[in-house]
C-alpha cells in the first residue's frame, strides 16, 4: 500500500482516492464465472447450519427498532422502517417451532423478497457466503427433521459443518407464513 502524501493539496488526494477506489470494483469476486460453483449466504439458527442462495438474500441488517403488531403470531416480532418501507421481521427461530430467538450482538436479519414487499428474518448469525461444487451438491443428504424439512430440502457437507439448504421461496410461499394473525 502507498503511503499517503498529505502535503498533496485535497482534491488531488480526492482523485487518487477515486483512482484507488476504481480499481477496486465492487462487487467483482461474484462475477468471476465459476461454472458448477453454487453460491450462497450462510447462516445459523441455534446450533444448526444452513445456506440459501444468493439471489434468494437481499440485504443483511443488523436488527432494527421494531413496532409491535397487536393480534400476531409471536413468531411475528413486529415491523421494522428499512428506508422508509414497512417490513414485518419474522423470528424464524420460533416460526419453525425450535423456540424464541435470544438476541445477542452476532443476530442479524435477513431481508428476503415476498410477493408484495419484502420481509425481514431474524436469525442468530449469519455467517457469510460459502460455495458448494456439484460434487458437494451431488453428495447431500435429506433433511430428517420435520420442523426443517418443509424449507430444507438437502443438507450439504463443507468442512466438518453440514449446511441445510435452506429454501427462502419455499418459506415466503407457505400458508403458514402467510397466516402473521393469531
Amino acid at each position: 500500500m502507498a503511503s499517503q502524501d498529505f502535503s498533496a493539496p485535497p482534491f488531488e488526494v480526492l482523485v487518487e482516492y477515486e483512482r484507488r477506489s476504481l480499481a477496486h470494483v465492487a462487487g467483482a469476486p461474484e462475477q468471476i464465472d465459476a461454472p458448477g460453483l453454487w453460491r450462497g449466504i450462510g447462516f445459523r439458527i441455534g446450533d444448526r447450519h444452513f445456506v440459501s442462495s444468493i439471489a434468494e438474500v437481499n440485504e443483511i441488517l443488523t436488527v432494527p427498532a421494531l413496532t409491535a403488531v397487536p393480534g400476531a403470531r409471536s413468531w411475528l416480532l413486529g415491523v421494522a422502517n428499512v428506508r422508509g418501507n414497512l417490513v414485518p421481521v419474522i423470528d424464524l427461530r420460533d416460526f419453525i417451532g425450535a423456540g424464541r430467538s435470544a438476541t445477542s450482538d452476532s443476530t442479524r436479519v435477513l431481508l428476503v423478497r415476498q410477493h408484495g414487499g419484502s420481509v425481514g428474518l431474524l436469525v442468530d448469525e449469519v455467517l457469510g457466503q460459502r460455495s458448494f461444487s456439484e460434487e458437494q451438491l451431488a453428495a447431500a443428504v435429506g433433511e430428517a427433521d420435520e420442523q426443517y424439512g418443509r424449507f430444507v430440502g438437502e443438507k450439504v457437507q463443507l468442512g466438518d459443518v453440514l449446511w441445510g439448504r435452506f429454501s427462502m421461496a419455499a418459506l415466503t410461499r407457505s400458508a403458514q407464513f402467510q397466516q402473521a394473525a393469531a
